[in-house]
């Protein structure tokens, strides 16, 4: 469960981020295509992050109340998991580089 909460809380800071860099579009970059994929990578976030918790919560009440031993089919489960977590900051990495390529073009006169 604690690899499970580091997930999240990094998730949580990734839409931090997700917010500056959609401020940093707004002033900055304005462009359509850099927007959408913020935005696309906003809502994916949410969405894994609202699996995680609802996985996390189902983790718990096993834990405590349930009677199913942890077997392979369990493991494949959280390693579905963190494909999927793994997979999200990929994303985000391909999109913070192509933000920070943009970025770099700019220079002060």
């Amino acid at each position: 469960m604690n690899e499970l909460n580091l997930w999240i809380s990094t998730l949580e800071e990734l839409n931090n981020e997700l917010n500056y860099f959609n401020i940093i579009e707004k002033q900055l970059v304005k462009k359509g295509s850099v927007s959408s994929s913020i935005q696309g990578l906003r809502r994916k976030n949410v969405l894994i992050m609202a699996i995680f918790c609802k996985y996390d919560q189902a983790l718990k009440n096993e834990y405590e109340y349930g009677k199913t031993e942890y077997n392979a089919l369990r493991a494949n489960i959280h390693e579905n998991k963190r494909a999927q977590y793994v997979q999200l900051i990929k994303e985000f990495n391909t999109l913070k580089k192509h933000i920070y390529q943009i970025l770099i073009k700019y220079h002060r006169k």
